[in-house]
């Protein structure tokens, strides 16, 4: 899950324009509610940008305040849907 944490990471950061560093987003990191730019756009803008750097499609019965619980479960998502 390394490789995707860190492109996870690049893409909140770049998608979301975040001031913090790759380093300081951890696995733990909060998201949905604790980081402002991650509001209702955000989260389009997001999901938009993660299907095009990963080439997956996420459908609509899989959003939920889980799936942008933390850096990580992001993350573990994306990798359930490369696995697939």
């Amino acid at each position: 899950m390394s490789h995707t944490i860190d492109a996870v990471r690049s893409v909140l950061i770049e998608t979301l324009e975040l001031p913090q560093s790759p380093a300081e987003l951890t696995a733990d990191t909060a998201l949905f509610g604790a980081i402002p730019e991650l509001d209702s756009f955000g989260v389009v803008a997001l999901v938009g940008a993660l299907e095009d750097r990963f080439d997956i499609t996420i459908d609509d019965d899989e959003f939920g305040a889980e799936l942008f619980e933390t850096v990580g479960s992001l993350a573990e998502f994306v990798d359930g849907k490369l696995a697939a």
